[in-house]
């Protein structure tokens, strides 16, 4: 089983903050034992633990204890992950939070089974949003992160308040006054669940604030990086996750790869071919899955397609698309839209 995974954006972000608010970054790597590399890439994965140990070293640093509230409440979700990106593209809040349910493995990857970290329970007194993250006692600062996040994403929209009332399980940490203060409603400790209850009048408040066609296009990429995840055990999931966010550029190596992985080229060429494919083949692969899903959308042309799966030359990747599928990129572009 995969060890929880935070997305390297959030982990940046929060490092950003804690140096902004006077720790040492220095000193902030070392302790919590986070890559300073692996933040260079905000689609890449942080051990969850290690995202633990950085945060709870910003709120030594700092001193302060409602460090994990303030990040929520001050980092910009789409700035962060594309699961804060989809959310601008959706039609109104409704629709984001769903994507969210849907995505939200993306920023946290946790071992929930088949069911959503993040619910929306309609209930007789209004609209709950509850949070199923198992044990939130071991970590209550990333109940005050996700909460913060959310109220945190609905100031631009409008002035009427979010969060109506707030139910948390673990006690009391001393802030009460912050925590009301930053969600903007009464909030219950030692309760029997992590949730809010939120306006009804935000499920149908409009966003849109990136067209429909940027929803497709975040969707897809969205799609893939969590296939990555569920392929993360297996040293091809790892490559793929590495290769994905720079596939549009073309430069994909596999020294370079094999670098990032903390390996040499020729282990890493072991390691393929022992799951039977190589370097190649998986970069091939995962260019004619990419390059079906955007066509199969109807919304990206084909030379686009072709930039975003890693061509410079829309004729090269024609004759690629015919090798993988026995016909014209044009072709599978006009069926979709038909």
């Amino acid at each position: 089983m995969p060890k929880p995974t935070v997305a390297a954006g959030v982990t940046s972000k929060m490092l950003e903050l804690a140096v902004d608010l006077g720790a040492d970054r220095g000193a902030l790597l070392d302790s919590s034992g986070v890559d300073p590399a692996a933040l260079q890439d905000f689609d890449a994965r942080i051990p969850l633990a290690d995202h633990i140990a950085l945060l709870r070293a910003a709120k030594e640093q700092c001193r302060n204890p409602a460090f994990a509230l303030h990040y929520g409440n001050s980092v910009n979700l789409a700035e962060v992950s594309v699961v804060g990106l989809i959310g601008y593209a959706s039609a109104t809040m409704l629709d984001a939070f769903v994507e969210l349910s849907r995505y939200s493995r993306l920023i946290l990857d946790l071992d929930l089974g088949p069911g959503a970290r993040f619910t929306l329970e309609r209930e007789a007194d209004g609209p709950w949003i509850v949070d199923h993250r198992p044990h939130p006692n071991d970590c209550p600062e990333l109940t005050e992160i996700a909460f913060s996040q959310m109220v945190n994403g609905t100031r631009r929209f409008g002035e009427t308040p979010f969060v109506r009332e707030v139910e948390l399980t673990h006690p009391d940490p001393g802030y009460r006054a912050e925590y009301e203060r930053i969600l903007g409603a009464t909030v219950t400790f030692d309760s029997s669940r992590n949730a809010m209850r939120i306006d009804p009048a935000w499920l149908s408040h409009p966003i849109a604030l990136q067209p429909r066609y940027v929803f497709g296009i975040l969707t897809r990429h969205a799609d893939a990086m969590l296939h990555l995840l569920d392929t993360q055990l297996t040293m091809r999931g790892r490559v793929e996750q590495l290769i994905l966010p720079i596939l549009h550029t073309g430069q994909v190596g596999m020294s370079s790869i094999a670098a990032r992985l903390g390996c040499s080229r020729d282990t890493l060429y072991r390691r393929l071919k022992a799951e039977g494919v190589t370097f190649a083949k998986v970069v091939d692969d995962l260019r004619h899955r990419l390059a079906l899903d955007y066509l199969a959308g109807g919304k990206v042309s084909v030379n686009e397609t072709a930039y975003l799966v890693g061509f410079s030359d829309p004729a090269a990747f024609s004759r690629a698309f015919i090798r993988w599928s026995g016909q014209r990129p044009g072709r599978m572009s006009r069926i979709a839209k038909s």
